[in-house]
């Protein structure tokens, strides 16, 4: 059985976020493929690296999404539309660019998880690839409200190019608008979704907003929405722990063991 962990990468900034996340893997032992989704306008020396570490890089095009949706989907268009009122996204987030992550129904693997490139994975998740299309964790950070939604950071997923054609046809309807991109349109397309616990995709802003849900031993996958660990924030200090965690993978050195790691104040 052919099985895959799946990123996807849009800039140089992606790119940085992914090579923590591609030795994150690398470190759990998994063993399965490693694969890096890039589109164009990602500069060769910032995929080296990836390669460098065993990923492999596969180059996929943008959706071919009609001007009209383009267009919706434009970052000042959604932002103005559909604000982010919780948090700031960064300058290089170009949510058109979102919706290439489909391109892995197209990817020759039985069974794939995908892995947003602002995560990072503490531990050996390989028993997802024994999970059934589609799961998704709740999009938790903020309160019980949040359950009712998932989060397209982690997911798992079986490619057949039928699947991605039927897509296709889905996403742009006339007049169709994804107030969060792919999330949205996933959680429309698979509205039985299976609930992954918190912990194989826990957000970030769940260490301040929801301390008690956080317990190092049992957190799989760690989400970094929003501001990202090798940016400058107004909100590093309160997440200082997790970017250094970050930091650890990103580097070369040692990484700590997170069940050794204190849970927030």
């Amino acid at each position: 059985m052919r099985r895959a962990y799946v990123t996807l990468v849009t800039n140089a900034d992606f790119a940085q976020g992914a090579r923590a996340l591609v030795r994150s893997l690398a470190l759990s032992g998994t063993t399965a493929d490693i694969v890096v989704m890039h589109t164009g306008g990602v500069p060769a020396a910032d995929l080296a690296p990836l390669s460098a570490l065993g990923a492999r890089l596969a180059p996929v095009d943008l959706l071919p999404t009609s001007d009209a949706f383009n267009q919706r989907h434009a970052r000042k268009t959604l932002h103005d539309t559909a604000p982010f009122t919780k948090g700031t996204k960064p300058s290089f987030h170009t949510p058109l660019d979102n919706f290439a992550k489909l391109r892995l129904w197209q990817l020759p693997y039985d069974r794939v998880v995908f892995l947003d490139a602002d995560t990072l994975v503490l531990r050996n998740i390989d028993a997802l690839f024994d999970y059934p299309q589609f799961c998704a964790a709740p999009n938790v950070y903020e309160g019980l409200a949040d359950f009712h939604r998932m989060n397209s950071g982690v997911f798992t997923a079986r490619p057949d190019p039928a699947t991605f054609d039927a897509m296709l046809l889905q996403l742009d309807a006339p007049d169709a608008f994804w107030r969060r991109t792919d999330q949205t349109f996933l959680q429309s397309y698979f509205p039985n979704w299976h609930g992954l616990p918190v912990t194989f995709n826990m957000l970030q802003y769940v260490w301040f907003n929801l301390p008690e849900l956080w317990h190092w031993p049992s957190v799989n996958v760690v989400h970094y929405q929003y501001e990202k660990p090798w940016q400058d924030h107004d909100k590093a200090d309160r997440l200082r722990p997790l970017i250094d965690l970050w930091r650890a993978y990103a580097g070369d050195g040692p990484v700590p063991d997170p069940a050794s790691l204190p849970d927030p104040v």
